[in-house]
C-alpha cells in the first residue's frame, strides 16, 4: 500500500454528477428551457474544460467514472444527482438519489454517496430533513450539497436553519455551491459567499466545503473561510480553469494559503469526467512559481500541502479511510 504522503498519495473527489441519460432523452426536446440551460452549461465548459458539448461522449454515470478514475489514479469519488428542476418547471429531476445509489452499488469503497435533497424551501424543508436523515443513516451519505441557485431563496434564508440544525446533529459536512450561478434560469443572488456568514454566526460547529472557491468573489471567500472555523474552500470545477490558465490558479490558491491552514482547502470534480487525470495532476505537481513567491508572499507548495488538497483533507472531513485503492 502506497504511502499517502508520497509519490502516490491518496486522491478523493467531491461533486463527482450523475444523469440519468433516459431523463435527458426525454426532457432534451420538450421543454424548452433545456436548451437555454445547456446553452449556459457550455459557457461555462468553455472556460473550465474547453470541451464541445455536441460532441458525442459516454454518459455520466457510474461505469464510465470508475475508468476514468483509475486512469487518473482517483482512489474515491463521492457521487451525486443532478437536480435542475427549474428547467423542467419543477417538474423532473436529471437524476435521483436513488438512481445515485443503484448506481454506486457496484462499487464499494470507491464511490460513496453524497447527498442532495434540494430545493430545500421549494419542496419544504421538513421532507428535505427527512430524506438528508434517511440518506445518512441508512444509505452512509458522507457529505450533502446545497444547492441554492435553484431554490426560492439565499442560502441565509431563516426557514433554512432547521436543515443546518439538522446537519449538525447528524455531523454530516454540507457541500455548497458558492459565487455566482453558471446556468439559466438561476439567479446568482442565493449564493454570494456573504450569506454564508449569517449561516455560520448562528451554526459555528457546521461544517461548509465551499464549492468553486466563491468565484467570482472567491477573496471574499477566502476572508469568510478565516474567520470560521469550519468553512472549507473547495477547487471543484473551478480547478479546471486554474489548470486551463495557471496563473490564475496559482493567485487563487495563494492568496488562500497567506489566509486559511492549507487543511481547508479541498478537490472536487464538476467537470466532464474525461477531464479528471488533467486536474488531478495538475494538482500532483503543484507549485508556485519562485516570482510569485517573492512579489506576492505566497508560500511554496509542499508534498504535505499537495497531498492535503489531493483527498487528505476530505478524507478527514468524511470520516473515511485515505487508503489507496488504485
Amino acid at each position: 500500500m502506497s504511502d499517502t504522503n508520497g509519490p502516490d498519495p491518496f486522491v478523493a473527489l467531491s461533486e463527482c454528477h450523475f444523469m440519468n441519460p433516459a431523463t435527458i432523452a426525454e426532457i432534451s426536446n420538450y421543454y424548452p428551457n433545456t436548451k437555454r440551460w445547456w446553452y449556459s452549461v457550455q459557457g461555462v465548459l468553455r472556460a473550465w474544460s474547453g470541451i464541445d458539448l455536441t460532441e458525442k461522449r459516454r454518459p455520466p454515470i457510474a461505469e464510465t467514472l470508475i475508468d476514468y478514475m483509475d486512469e487518473a489514479g482517483v482512489d474515491v469519488c463521492f457521487c451525486l444527482r443532478e437536480g435542475m428542476m427549474d428547467i423542467s418547471g419543477g417538474t423532473i429531476s436529471l437524476s435521483t438519489n436513488q438512481f445515485m445509489l443503484d448506481q454506486i452499488a457496484p462499487y464499494p469503497g470507491r464511490m460513496y454517496l453524497e447527498a442532495m435533497v434540494g430545493p430545500i424551501l421549494r419542496r419544504g424543508v421538513k421532507n428535505a430533513i427527512w430524506e438528508l436523515e434517511h440518506l445518512v443513516e441508512t444509505y452512509d451519505a458522507r457529505l450533502c450539497k446545497v444547492y441554492q441557485p435553484e431554490d426560492s431563496g439565499p442560502l441565509d434564508d431563516k426557514e433554512m436553519w432547521p436543515f443546518y440544525e439538522k446537519a449538525c446533529e447528524l455531523e454530516i459536512p454540507l457541500t455548497i455551491h458558492t459565487g455566482m450561478s453558471y446556468v439559466f434560469p438561476q439567479p446568482s443572488s442565493h449564493t454570494h459567499p456573504d450569506t454564508l456568514d449569517k449561516v455560520l454566526l448562528d451554526f459555528p460547529e457546521l461544517r461548509i466545503i465551499a464549492y468553486h472557491m466563491g468565484w467570482p468573489h472567491t477573496e471574499e471567500l477566502i476572508g469568510l473561510a478565516a474567520k470560521h472555523e469550519h468553512l472549507y474552500l473547495s477547487l471543484s470545477g473551478i480547478v479546471g480553469w486554474y489548470e486551463r490558465s495557471p496563473y490564475r490558479g496559482y493567485h487563487a490558491i495563494g492568496t488562500a494559503l497567506q489566509w486559511v491552514e492549507p487543511e481547508k482547502i479541498v478537490m472536487g470534480h464538476d467537470l466532464p469526467f474525461v477531464d479528471m487525470k488533467r486536474i488531478v495532476d495538475w494538482v500532483r505537481n503543484l507549485q508556485i512559481p519562485a516570482e510569485l513567491r517573492e512579489n506576492w508572499g505566497y508560500p511554496e507548495i509542499t508534498d504535505e500541502m499537495r497531498a492535503g488538497f489531493l483527498g487528505l483533507n476530505l478524507a478527514r472531513l468524511t470520516g473515511i479511510e485515505p487508503e489507496k485503492r488504485t
